[in-house]
């Protein structure tokens, strides 16, 4: 990317945008015109190509058979991968998260092949669903805040030796293992459960992304009352009695 400008990806909106996650896609497109730069967001569906030379990818979540037509179509296509191996950024939520590992279970009750992109292994849990508020401590080596946002999956999402937690639970269920991890990351590709959607509870993972797809330390400071006000909000919200 040049130094004023940035490719944004939204990948299958058709097929995986679920509990609201294309504002993931709206809240990085508004916080870099913020900073000046000019943003080219390109929205691809299922039955197009996924372009190579973006800077940042986003994938949201689905229901069951979406999730396996997305990740067959990815898989056939080839383009995430290619992106992420020309350093593309990746930031995936739910359904998304799953496909980027190796494998998930499908709604055929099958072992589908993921991408591979993180070293994760999402199987079906026997228990009850992870419904409800979610509050974790995202990865210090991160430097973000306090995580919100809220979780639905049925998912158990066990993480390999190469993938890291994304944050780790104080309320809620994360990735579904009893371990207190809540989804996983690598250099470039980060995956979580939570919905939200979970860039306007928590802008600064927004700027994390830029910041990774500009290779810079710090952005230029803008007005954040509306989303810390909104934050504040849920986190209250989560934490009250019932």
């Amino acid at each position: 990317m040049s130094d004023n400008s940035l490719r944004l990806v939204w990948v299958y909106p058709d097929l995986l945008s679920t509990y609201g996650d294309q504002g993931n896609a709206l809240v990085v497109e508004r916080r870099a015109r913020q900073r000046g730069l000019d943003v080219q967001r390109v929205d691809v569906r299922s039955d197009q190509p996924i372009p190579t030379s973006g800077d940042i990818y986003l994938i949201g979540g689905g229901e069951d058979r979406p999730q396996r037509l997305a990740a067959e179509r990815l898989l056939r296509d080839g383009g995430l991968e290619r992106a992420v191996s020309n350093g593309a950024i990746v930031f995936s939520v739910c359904a998304g998260y799953q496909i980027l590992g190796k494998e998930f279970v499908n709604d055929q009750g099958q072992r589908q092949e993921g991408l591979g992109l993180l070293d994760v292994v999402t199987l079906r849990g026997e228990g009850e669903r992870c419904v409800g508020d979610v509050l974790a401590d995202i990865d210090p080596r991160l430097g973000l805040p306090q995580l919100t946002g809220f979780e639905n999956h049925q998912g158990v999402t066990h993480l390999g030796p190469t993938a890291k937690p994304f944050a780790r639970v104080t309320m809620g269920r994360g990735n579904g293992t009893g371990d207190g991890t809540e989804g996983a990351y690598n250099d470039t590709v980060f995956g979580t459960y939570m919905h939200g959607p979970v860039m306007a509870r928590n802008p600064q993972i927004a700027d994390l992304l830029l910041k990774l797809a500009l290779d810079v330390n710090a952005l230029p400071a803008i007005d954040d009352r509306w989303y810390e006000a909104l934050r504040a909000e849920r986190i209250a919200a989560a934490t009250q009695p019932a």
